[in-house]
């Protein structure tokens, strides 16, 4: 899924391709990634993109005719970039293809969703605010506003677990999955350690993981082409993705614990004193 870092490079990158260029056509192939109908996305052809910003995990394209085109990628979601876009309408059908734009110097782009779950999002608003998952954001951790006396006002009250805590965009914005582990690799903290547990010390070792966590991830990823983000994000990934593999700090197998729809990992040496953690759902299938 892409995250923050991922998602602050592409606005980098169509900052520098559509800024100043007109959209001719917005071509809706999966009909169930629209979420708004009013405007139609026919409204923003002949639209000139006047910025590109990020809200979270959101993608948000603004045009000179007061409409903004807004995007959350979901888990299987992507932006692929053409230098120019194939002649004719695209086809509809079970492809990954959802929605492409093309611009008037033949260039464009498409969303694409990998697998069956359709989670794709595009709306097409007069302010990002109307998009739900947008007004409900909380706080942009790498916002200059956003100090480690913020931070610990938010996790003081937090009952929940740190893994679910990081990544609830309503409490911080644009963590995900594979942050949430690399944040709490970097912090030496255990993913079930309550948030409103944390000491003064502990809170600032974790803010200052989360600060250094994604603003190393979006230096790695600026200036990569969107094509190539995907990789980019996967290589400097230390724990999330590589269970069964040496921890890079100290040496110790990568574990995991999954759930339903997710999986999370982790150092049991660096982060939970040698103890694995329980692994609730491999526990049932053993039984």
């Amino acid at each position: 899924m892409p995250e923050l870092p991922e998602v602050e490079a592409l606005t980098d990158f169509l900052t520098e391709h559509l800024v100043g260029r007109r959209v001719v056509r917005v071509l809706p192939v999966a009909i169930s990634v629209l979420k708004t109908y009013d405007p139609p996305v026919t409204a923003l052809e002949g639209a000139e993109v006047t910025a590109v910003r990020r809200y979270g995990k959101f993608l948000d394209l603004e045009t000179d005719g007061g409409l903004h085109l807004v995007t959350h990628l979901a888990r299987a979601g992507w932006l692929q970039w053409k230098d120019r876009l194939p002649d004719g309408p695209p086809k509809p059908g079970k492809g990954p293809l959802a929605l492409r734009v093309a611009l008037e110097t033949g260039e464009g782009f498409d969303l694409t969703e990998a697998g069956t779950q359709k989670r794709l999002a595009v709306y097409v608003v007069r302010d990002p605010g109307e998009v739900p998952g947008v007004a409900r954001l909380g706080p942009d951790p790498l916002a200059d506003d956003f100090d480690e006396a913020r931070f610990a006002a938010l996790l003081k009250d937090e009952r929940r677990q740190l893994k679910g805590a990081l990544r609830d965009q309503s409490l911080i914005a644009g963590v995900g999955n594979a942050y949430s582990d690399e944040i709490l690799h970097a912090a030496k903290m255990s993913p079930f350690k309550l948030a409103a547990s944390l000491t003064p010390d502990e809170t600032h070792h974790l803010y200052e993981a989360l600060r250094t966590t994604l603003t190393e991830a979006v230096e790695r990823s600026r200036g990569v082409a969107a094509g190539r983000l995907k990789a980019e994000k996967k290589s400097g990934l230390r724990v999330h993705g590589r269970t069964g593999e040496p921890c890079p700090v100290c040496g110790d197998t990568i574990r995991e614990v999954s759930f339903s729809d997710s999986s999370l990992q982790y150092c049991p040496t660096c982060q939970t004193g040698g103890k694995p953690l329980a692994d609730r759902r491999l526990s049932r299938l053993l039984k």
